[in-house]
């Protein structure tokens, strides 16, 4: 019975209720996506940005306003939808380094159902992100701006892509653990063996395998970049370049069983093979026409 009177109340009461209109008013209220409420009211944007800056929590800026513009519809907000205003990027109406002031500080948005605790996810210490990363990266004008990841295996195994933004061309590297203390010495040993050509920097995704990335830096001398979480499409070629790989180590298959020998063969194999994207020339003439 309450659902019944919340949905004749919201709609005039008994004595105006009318089913049809209350239903094009739910669709209405229902489409997507919604406008943003500070975006809309300038004002109230000015008063919740500025005590964000104070730092300020959501709640106690709702309970402000409350208290002093309980008459103004104007200035009404629910803390929830500041949140989404922050954490939401599409909007662009609060500054996403104001999450640094919240109280927790994080970057992104945690979920009480769906957290990273036992994954291989989490805030990287001074990870620097994909926007600072060069121009040349950015427009693939020169190779050596490479995108890397880890492949999943069964039982625990897992091995490192390397993938060359210009000319696609693909190093695997077999790995004994997903931990950063194997991931990055493996990476650097990798790098000395590798065409300088293609030494210039690294773009990864927030895996914690990386979280040794100062020391990659140090004895690579490459520069590392962090790509945004949860933002795959920002290392696209490396993710198509995977789907690839799959061919030759398909999912549920244990990685552990190919040994560096049969990654380099598999690589020679795809780093060989015509590519439409770059006029059908293989990865390994792109490499070399780049002299």
């Amino acid at each position: 019975m309450s659902t019944i009177s919340r949905e004749v109340g919201n709609n005039g009461g008994r004595d105006v209720y009318r089913a049809i209109p209350a239903q094009e008013r739910a669709l209405d209220l229902a489409r997507r996506p919604k406008p943003c409420l500070l975006a809309a009211r300038p004002a109230l944007r000015q008063t919740v940005l500025t005590l964000l800056c104070e730092e300020w929590s959501p709640e106690q800026i709702v309970g402000h306003l409350r208290r002093h513009h309980g008459n103004d519809p104007a200035m009404e907000i629910s803390h929830e939808t500041i949140y989404r205003s922050v954490y939401t990027t599409r909007w662009k109406v609060i500054p996403r380094e104001v999450c640094k002031r919240l109280r927790t500080g994080r970057p992104i948005r945690k979920n009480k159902r769906h957290t990273v605790r036992g994954q291989w996810r989490s805030q990287i210490t001074d990870a620097r992100p994909i926007e600072e990363r060069p121009q040349a990266a950015e427009d693939r004008s020169e190779p050596g701006h490479l995108e890397g990841d880890l492949v999943i295996g069964s039982n625990n195994s897992q091995v490192a892509t390397l993938v060359d933004r210009k000319t696609r061309f693909l190093t695997v590297v077999k790995l004994a653990s997903r931990h950063t203390n194997i991931v990055v010495p493996a990476l650097a040993e990798t790098y000395a063996r590798m065409d300088p050509r293609l030494h210039g920097t690294l773009t990864w995704d927030r895996g914690m395998e990386l979280a040794a990335h100062k020391r990659l830096s140090i004895d690579t001398g490459v520069d590392v970049f962090f790509a945004a979480p949860r933002s795959p499409w920002q290392r696209g070629t490396n993710e198509n370049t995977n789907k690839l790989l799959r061919q030759y180590l398909p999912k549920g298959r244990n990685l552990s069983t190919f040994s560096q020998d049969d990654l380099d063969a598999i690589a020679a194999k795809l780093n060989n093979r015509p590519r439409k994207c770059l006029g059908f020339r293989t990865p390994a003439e792109c490499v070399a026409l780049t002299g």
